[in-house]
C-alpha cells in the first residue's frame, strides 16, 4: 500500500507540530495562532460544555501551562491528517501526565481530535476533543450526571 501524503496534509502536520511546540513552550499567542475565532473544545476538565469561543479557549491555557512546568509532559505518538478541500480531521495518541501509568503505559493515554477548515488558503483548528477511555469493564460503572 503506497501513502502519499498532499500539500494540505502537509500544511496541517506542520500547524500541528507549531501547537504542540508552542503548547510546550508555554506560548499561548503560538497555542491561538491557528484557531477559528468560533472554535469548540471539548476538554478532559470542565466546563462539560465545552470552550465556546477564542476567548474561552484561551481562558484554558494558563492553568495547563501551570500544570506543564509542574514537568508535566504532553506529547503527541503519532497523528493522522485526513484533509479534504476544505475541511480535514486529524487525531492522535498523547502521553499525558506526570508520572506513572499516563507516561509508561500505552493503554493510558489521552486522545485528542482536531476538526480543521480552511478559510481562504489558510487552514485553522475549528473543534477539539480531548479525552481519555474509561477505566473501568462495565461502561454502566463509570456514568456519572454531568451536573450535581
Amino acid at each position: 500500500m503506497t501513502i502519499t501524503t498532499t500539500s494540505d496534509e502537509k500544511l496541517i502536520r506542520d500547524l500541528i507540530d507549531r501547537w504542540f511546540a508552542a503548547i510546550n513552550a508555554a506560548d499561548l499567542d503560538g497555542v491561538l495562532r491557528d484557531h477559528a475565532d468560533d472554535i469548540v473544545m471539548f476538554d478532559v476538565p470542565p466546563p462539560n460544555e465545552g470552550a465556546r469561543g477564542l476567548d474561552a479557549y484561551r481562558e484554558t491555557w494558563p492553568p495547563f501551562f501551570a500544570w506543564l512546568a509542574t514537568g508535566a509532559v504532553f506529547e503527541p505518538l503519532a497523528v493522522e491528517v485526513t484533509a479534504g478541500t476544505d475541511v480535514a480531521f486529524a487525531h492522535a495518541l498523547l502521553k499525558c501526565g506526570r508520572a506513572g501509568a499516563p507516561l509508561t503505559d500505552p493503554s493510558v493515554r489521552l486522545r485528542i481530535t482536531l476538526g480543521l477548515r480552511k478559510e481562504g488558503e489558510r487552514w485553522v483548528v475549528s473543534h477539539e476533543h480531548h479525552s481519555f477511555p474509561l477505566p473501568v469493564d462495565d461502561p454502566a460503572a463509570a456514568e456519572q450526571p454531568l451536573r450535581p
